[in-house]
């Protein structure tokens, strides 16, 4: 079997109010807005840490599937509010003065850094629609 070439390209997260994902995404991750996308009352946004042009996180409205219920958008809601809908692992060289500087922006914390039992440093946060972010050291 031959190799393929696959990267990842993008991944999707929802968002509940737009202008609050920027404010998160971009001034506190410092992330680049590479899209901005407006469609029947709805946006769309892609971000993407600097640098790195190839890898973007897409901010979208959660349900935007027609075929979704409203029962099942309110479901979406509801777990999206407990952080348990979507997420998305990052990662940083300085764990440490990464946290200290989101969690100076008032960003939801979860967990503070913390040894984990599997072998890797890290800590979590939410991000205003709720969505977990965790955040790995790189060693």
């Amino acid at each position: 079997m031959t190799s393929m070439d696959i990267t990842i390209h993008s991944s999707f997260l929802p968002h509940t109010d737009p202008e609050a994902s920027l404010v998160f995404y971009r001034d506190i991750l410092g992330f680049e807005v590479r899209l901005d996308v407006g469609y029947e009352g709805m946006r769309w946004i892609t971000v993407g840490p600097p640098g790195q042009p190839s890898t973007a996180i897409v901010l979208h409205p959660p349900a935007a599937n027609p075929g979704i219920t409203d029962d099942e958008r309110q479901t979406i809601l509801e777990l999206m509010a407990k952080g348990s809908y979507f997420g998305v692992n990052l990662a940083t060289t300085d764990l440490d003065a990464t946290f200290a500087k989101i969690e100076a922006s008032d960003a939801e914390v979860v967990q503070e850094p913390t040894e984990q039992p599997y072998g890797v440093r890290d800590c979590a946060f939410r991000d205003p629609a709720g969505n977990m972010i965790r955040i790995q050291e790189v060693r």
